[in-house]
């Protein structure tokens, strides 16, 4: 179903009406005419779901910093699994694939400098672990 506004292509303009020939036929209104000129049109208020989508884009500094902590929290963790798996002398490569997904989540910045500070510790300390691991006899 086609749907049309009051400036739709269907839309009929001031002195335009279409004219009936004397034979039934259908013949073109007169453009000699000026067309009234046109007022702008209101801005656009967000409403409904671009509403929604517009603040998904807006970021808590709150909400970054508390997914800043967590991902760090993951690397201690990860790089506590290694510390375990190499004492038991059960290391796999899953772990360090791991190891190196938390590394380049580290990276991000959290917007707190301490935070920041901490973190780039984290991921200096996973970086060094992955480049023990990938020497001759590392691993």
């Amino acid at each position: 179903m086609r749907i049309t506004g009051p400036n739709g292509p269907t839309a009929p303009t001031p002195g335009s009406t279409p004219r009936r020939t004397s034979a039934g036929g259908f013949a073109l209104p007169d453009s000699s005419g000026t067309p009234a000129p046109s007022g702008t049109a209101a801005p656009r208020t967000l409403t409904g779901i671009d509403a929604l989508l517009a603040l998904q884009g807006v970021e808590d500094p709150t909400e970054r910093r508390r997914r800043a902590v967590v991902r760090g929290r993951h690397a201690l963790d990860v790089l506590d699994e290694i510390k375990l798996a190499l004492l038991a002398g059960t290391l796999d490569q899953s772990l360090l694939a791991r190891l190196g997904v938390m590394a380049a989540g580290l990276k991000e910045s959290s917007g707190d400098p301490g935070l920041d500070a901490v973190l780039a510790e984290i991921e200096l300390r996973v970086e060094v672990e992955l480049a023990k691991m990938k020497q001759p006899g590392g691993f």
